[in-house]
């Protein structure tokens, strides 16, 4: 394996989906990637046979180097694709292995670069790394990558623009890199979608094509976007547009929406059918962590906006309830399935006032 010894090291911290699409293009690159993977199994086909990619990606195997725990630095930058779940813990085993003036790179879904920056103790040199695609390992080493997309890069506060230019010269083997100056924004509006997308694939126990085929599984979404962005509004976030093109702004419900339908409410549901069915083989990485007995990351998404909201005194009991229901599923007091969707929808019409799906 070649590699370009005056370039930037690199630590991959996990190797799902995401973690394992991004180690294996950087090290065909060239770069010095070293990934680090808790999963026994995972670590040992890698090592033995490199990563294999399929799907979006294209068909090939590359080798990486890969460990059980974290080797030795330092690295210029330490990317954290754990679970939202483990990336504290991640964080504190990886950083002191971070350079002086290195930089870490958050790609997780919800709000994971302050708990970063706390830990690392300096808000300047973390990046986060907003995905805009989909992968999964849907066997050890064997990574198929759902849906093309690229990233949104931006600094916590401020820092090293240089910095930021290293790492999208590098994240462009992946796929196109935007650029932002308001990474909070990008980071609520991304949340919003990951809020629907992940949660109510869980709650559905599908991809994400079978749940935005059911009217009121929409109809759900667009009560959960409309209680995030007022979170977002009482918090003073100025909302990205998701993609450039995506404004939750406009997604979120009026009140005369709610109570009666429209020619713009019909035309929120054609718009999240047409995000939904574009990305229609994303399946809920929390799905995956339920069904192999690990706790579910709700609690950094929809969870997020429920702690946030009590915060700004905004109530978001959708968002609430459905923390509820995934917390059940883990335990498993109620399995899902579209009769679990249809339940909650249920539940919901009077206290949300749902007269028109």
């Amino acid at each position: 394996m070649a590699l370009h010894t005056d370039g930037p090291r690199i630590l991959v911290m996990g190797c799902g989906g995401i973690g394992g699409t991004i180690a294996a293009h950087l090290t065909e690159l060239g770069a010095d990637v070293h990934i680090v993977s808790r999963n026994p199994r995972t670590a040992e086909v890698v090592r033995s046979n490199g990563i294999r990619l399929v799907g979006e990606a294209g068909r090939r195997t590359v080798p990486c180097r890969i460990h059980g725990a974290v080797p030795n630095g330092p690295f210029h930058y330490v990317l954290f694709a754990t679970q939202p779940t483990d990336v504290e813990a991640a964080a504190r085993e990886a950083l002191p292995q971070l350079a002086p003036g290195g930089h870490a790179v958050t790609f997780q879904n919800g709000l994971c670069e302050t708990r970063v920056a706390d830990i690392l103790g300096d808000p300047t040199r973390v990046i986060g790394g907003i995905v805009a695609w989909g992968a999964s390992m849907i066997e050890p080493g064997v990574v198929d990558k759902t849906s093309a997309g690229g990233f949104v890069l931006g600094g916590l506060a401020g820092g090293d623009a240089k910095a930021v230019d290293v790492l999208e010269g590098l994240l462009c083997a992946v796929g196109p890199v935007q650029r932002t100056d308001n990474l909070l924004g990008a980071r609520w509006s991304k949340l919003a979608l990951n809020c629907v997308v992940s949660t109510l694939g869980t709650l559905n126990g599908s991809t994400l094509g079978k749940v935005v085929k059911m009217r009121h599984a929409r109809r759900l979404a667009l009560e959960i976007i409309t209680e995030v962005v007022a979170v977002a509004q009482a918090a003073e976030v100025r909302l990205e547009k998701v993609s450039g093109t995506l404004d939750l702004e406009w997604i979120a419900l009026t009140e005369a929406e709610r109570a009666q339908g429209s020619m713009a409410l019909a035309a929120k549901h054609a718009m999240l059918l047409a995000v939904g069915l574009r990305y229609r083989r994303l399946r809920s990485s929390m799905l995956r962590a339920i069904e192999a007995g690990k706790p579910p990351a709700i609690d950094f998404l929809n969870g997020e906006v429920v702690r946030h909201g009590r915060r700004h005194e905004v109530s978001v009991p959708l968002n609430s309830l459905v923390c509820d229901r995934v917390w059940a599923m883990s335990r498993g007091e109620v399995l899902a399935g579209p009769s679990l969707v249809g339940q909650i929808f249920d539940e919901t019409r009077r206290s949300l006032g749902v007269v028109a799906r």
